[in-house]
């Protein structure tokens, strides 16, 4: 693609998008320009149709994937091309919301143990006990990290939303005693091979992967599932649902309250109305 590529990424920084994301769109509209071995800017509605279907009928991708080929396509021609009639008539997909997988704070725990580095426990560490995301986990800064009011400023979160999220005590403890093992030299909390650079998300993935093989436990339990732990295990605690949004960084309450889906512990807690019939607490009912 070129110089179209360049202009893509541009304004896709300029948008604000996550680095992931980014990636992700690039090479969704790369590989568009390679199934038709022309240049987006030369094509139009007739032939994203014919790519979106050849993906759904061919490719038989799941409608997660449709839907983020469908997005980057979106934004190539809206944003980049400014021809937004090309898209405008391409039906969305529906994707079913299927409940994340949480793990307990048992399993949580004995993964934490089986993780030998320092340096990931640590990261995956702050992504359960601050409700990070591995991308905002891994680029964490030493300047991020305020002990005196126990608080860790998130930076790089996704629309280039900041927020302050708690220090755990115990996070800070582990924080210490890899600064000490490790002193990184950088501006980076976790550098990767430079340090000036964060770690690869793709390494600290792997690592927990391994420790979940070898705890022998779900392997559909990934970094972000630490993050949907940290919110299901706060509602079960008793934290108010408007503070846990916040603590996330959700835009949108709606988006806070699946929580309330994921965990079995919080529903049994409700009483049914079938149970307050004919008692005192009922009066409210009528």
């Amino acid at each position: 693609m070129g110089e179209l590529r360049d202009k893509m990424r541009e304004d896709l920084v300029l948008a604000g998008f996550a680095p992931s994301t980014q990636r992700a769109y690039l090479q969704c509209a790369r590989h568009f320009a390679q199934h038709f071995h022309r240049s987006p800017a030369e094509m139009g509605e007739r032939e994203i149709r014919e790519y979106l279907l050849h993906l759904v009928r061919v490719k038989k991708i799941k409608p997660a994937t449709h839907l983020v080929y469908l997005a980057s396509l979106n934004f190539l021609y809206r944003r980049t091309l400014r021809r937004p009639e090309e898209v405008e008539q391409i039906p969305w997909p529906k994707v079913p919301r299927r409940l994340p997988v949480v793990p307990t704070g048992e399993q949580v725990r004995r993964l934490f143990e089986a993780i030998r580095s320092i340096k990931h426990r640590a990261i995956l560490m702050a992504a359960y006990g601050a409700g990070l995301r591995i991308s905002e986990a891994c680029s964490l800064q030493v300047q991020d990290i305020d002990s005196k009011r126990m608080l860790i400023h998130v930076r790089h979160a996704k629309r280039s939303k900041e927020r302050y999220v708690m220090l755990s005590r115990r996070l800070l403890q582990v924080l210490r005693q890899y600064w000490i093992a490790r002193l990184p030299s950088g501006p980076c909390l976790f550098p990767g091979h430079s340090p000036d650079k964060p770690i690869s998300e793709r390494v600290v993935r792997r690592t927990l992967r391994q420790a979940v093989i070898q705890c022998g436990l779900s392997g559909s339990i990934t970094p972000h599932s630490l993050r949907h732990g940290f919110a299901t295990h706060l509602l079960e605690l008793g934290t108010d649902i408007r503070v846990i949004q916040r603590l996330l960084g959700h835009a949108s309450p709606k988006t806070t309250l699946l929580y309330t889906y994921m965990s079995p512990r919080f529903v049994g807690s409700i009483d049914s109305p079938l149970d307050l019939l004919g008692t005192a607490r009922a009066k409210p009912l009528g």
